[in-house]
């Protein structure tokens, strides 16, 4: 059995569809609520749905256990509660790695390229302890990721009991299928799908940096297939511990973006440049690119999704699907 928290969630589901696919049985850990995330999983054979309050009974009482792979978080940017945020972010992946190095279940869990701030620091996926103290998030939300990166760095150090393999995962700008209960977190791909489709312009926000143009801004995109096989690759090597960014290795523009999604709908680009939200500003990383040196270092070898490609297949074989947009 493989337990998925978060796995009805957007990069959770799409792991819970991989693992069902090759005929694993897999434990979503989630709530459903009232919204469209159910659909994320209605194409898939799962085990059972846990709510995330019921996780220690159910870990207490669990059959054996492959894998434990933890997505679930509060990953909404714009977060000001700290305490939710601490609790979700931190406390729990603590009591997910200390149930699995007493279990003996490898733990492979989601961190986030937030955890690289503004990125003038590079993104060097580096876990030694004095390199994780030079970052500096610019939300809530990336400080919370970073903090459970130091503190699997001070737990190796200190020699305290560790899962027999785990992996914590950067994740850059992700974009795909079953992303449509994210709402304002959802990727830009799936934004500006929708203002096409209503007839309306793409609109961009506009640089508030004299150093870069409007739409120049650029972000590393990765597909979601790419981060999965990442995830499955890295369950199946044993020997790759360690702290990875997971991205395509390239940053590009959002002008590059949205123009790709034009031109998958077969469509001449209408771009339109909107003013920064006051809520972002100070806050909004104008650069992404994940280094992909230590992933490939340690052995993966699968090619990444070209934007192109990534857009193409996300908006012709799943977002045109007006009636099943799910993976």
């Amino acid at each position: 059995m493989h337990i998925v928290t978060g796995g009805a969630g957007f990069i959770g589901s799409n792991l819970v569809a991989a693992l069902c696919d090759r005929g694993e049985e897999v434990v979503v850990v989630d709530r459903l609520r009232q919204g469209v995330k159910w659909r994320n999983l209605a194409k898939h054979a799962i085990a059972g749905i846990v709510p995330p309050e019921e996780l220690t009974d159910f870990l207490a009482k669990a059959p054996p256990v492959k894998a434990l792979f933890h997505m679930g978080a509060i990953s909404a940017t714009t977060e000001t509660d700290g305490d939710l945020v601490a609790r979700t972010n931190i406390a729990l992946p603590q009591m997910l790695w200390d149930w699995c190095a007493e279990a003996g279940v490898p733990f492979i869990y989601a961190s986030s390229a937030a955890t690289y701030g503004d990125g003038s620091l590079g993104f060097d996926d580096d876990m030694r302890a004095e390199a994780l103290a030079k970052l500096r998030p610019l939300n809530l939300y990336g400080w919370s990721k970073l903090a459970f990166d130091r503190r699997v760095a001070q737990m190796l150090a200190r020699g305290h009991k560790r899962p027999p393999h785990w992996a914590g995962l950067r994740f850059f700008n992700v974009y795909g299928p079953n992303e449509h209960h994210k709402g304002r977190m959802a990727s830009v791909v799936l934004h500006k799908f929708k203002q096409i489709m209503a007839g309306d312009p793409a609109t961009l926000f506009a640089s508030d940096r004299e150093d870069i143009a409007d739409g120049e801004q650029k972000r590393d995109f990765v597909h979601v297939r790419d981060c999965v096989a990442a995830m499955l690759w890295l369950q199946r090597n044993p020997q790759a511990s360690g702290l990875y960014n997971i991205g395509s290795g390239q940053a590009r523009t959002f002008l590059d973006l949205t123009r790709a999604i034009y031109a998958a709908l077969g469509r001449n680009a209408d771009i339109r440049f909107i003013p920064m939200p006051d809520d972002l500003k100070g806050k909004y990383q104008y650069f992404t690119e994940a280094r992909m040196e230590r992933l490939r270092g340690a052995g993966f070898t699968e090619p990444a999704t070209t934007l192109e490609d990534g857009v193409r297949s996300y908006v012709r074989d799943v977002l045109l699907n007006a009636e099943d947009p799910y993976a």
